[in-house]
């Protein structure tokens, strides 16, 4: 199946197009003022989307997984990415930052407590977040579960997915001396943050091809080149949480809290075939967490987009409205 193909499919199990009833920008302080908007039942049920990276950001598409007469759907662009500004910064932007941004916006929109709806880094958001303020949460979706943990990280950025993309690991090290392989991420992190912005965004689109092209299980290695101001964001971004190893206590921390979500009911949707963030997360989460129900998608990998993990979220949130 092709890529355009997938995503035909991927779009038939959702919800059609809509547009926000409400954007805004919202000073969060720092110098920080992040991007929200909402859109579908002004008084619905809410539902907060997170988004993944760290630097992404949010998209028409992560709207249309929810119906729109049901849910009071919340999407916002995380310090530094997207709408927000200043954009690609890295300064007084943390994990704990973007927690409290997320609270921050609970209140501001006078919401008693909500779903949580977050794939990738967003997964990893929304645990943290659940995690510090457990009675604001109804109930977690997750997607591709990332625990930001060493071992997540070596698999990624120390050459695990690449004994299976060899081409690609090798277009990802090749602008990197051999002397510097042994650590990737603070050999990149030197370039990204150079202080010459085409270098800089030279080497975000290589930081950046190398996990867009594992992200899909058609992808074909191929991963095209992301625009110079994206690109730029997510991989100084990305690239600054993993340095510091998600600015958590220690490594493992969110399994080490999961007593604080026994509580929380959440729903887990893993493909498979997923390159960036392996099913093992997914799997120990779930094995760990009474209320957590896990599906694996057989024929998956990363993507929000795959048809087989689009139509399984769209079947959770379809239950979940009542």
């Amino acid at each position: 199946m092709d890529r355009v193909a997938g995503q035909k499919r991927a779009a038939a199990f959702l919800y059609p197009q809509i547009e926000p009833f409400d954007q805004r920008m919202m000073d969060v302080g720092d110098g920080h003022r992040i991007y929200i908007e909402q859109c579908g039942h002004p008084t619905g049920l809410p539902v907060i989307v997170l988004h993944g990276g760290p630097g992404g950001a949010c998209s028409p598409a992560m709207r249309r997984y929810f119906d729109p007469s049901v849910y009071r759907i919340i999407l916002f662009d995380q310090r530094g990415c997207g709408r927000s500004r200043p954009h690609a910064s890295v300064e007084d932007n943390t994990t704990w930052h973007l927690v409290a941004d997320i609270e921050r916006i609970r209140r501001s929109l006078d919401i008693t407590n909500w779903i949580i709806f977050g794939g990738s880094w967003g997964a990893t958001l929304a645990l943290l977040y659940a995690q510090t303020y457990p009675d604001r949460v109804r109930h977690l979706v997750l997607r591709g579960v990332f625990l930001m943990t060493e071992g997540e990280l070596c698999w990624f950025y120390g050459g695990g997915a690449g004994a299976f993309w060899p081409d690609r690991w090798t277009e990802f090290v090749r602008p990197i001396p051999p002397a510097e392989h042994d650590d990737l991420i603070k050999a990149y992190h030197e370039r990204l943050f150079c202080g010459d912005r085409v270098a800089e965004t030279r080497y975000a689109r290589s930081w950046a091809a190398w996990e867009n092209a594992l992200a899909s299980i058609d992808a074909d290695g191929s991963a095209g080149d992301a625009p110079g101001d994206y690109a730029r964001a997510f991989a100084r971004l990305e690239n600054h949480y993993f340095l510091n190893q998600g600015f958590l206590e220690e490594d493992g921390q969110i399994l080490r809290d999961l007593p604080k979500l026994r509580d929380i009911p959440a729903s887990i949707v893993q493909g498979r075939y997923d390159m960036i963030c392996p099913p093992i997360s997914a799997w120990t989460l779930a094995r760990n967490w009474k209320l957590a129900e896990l599906k694996l998608v057989p024929a998956a990998g990363h993507a929000l987009s795959e048809p087989g993990i689009s139509s399984e979220l769209v079947t959770i949130m379809d239950r979940l409205r009542g």
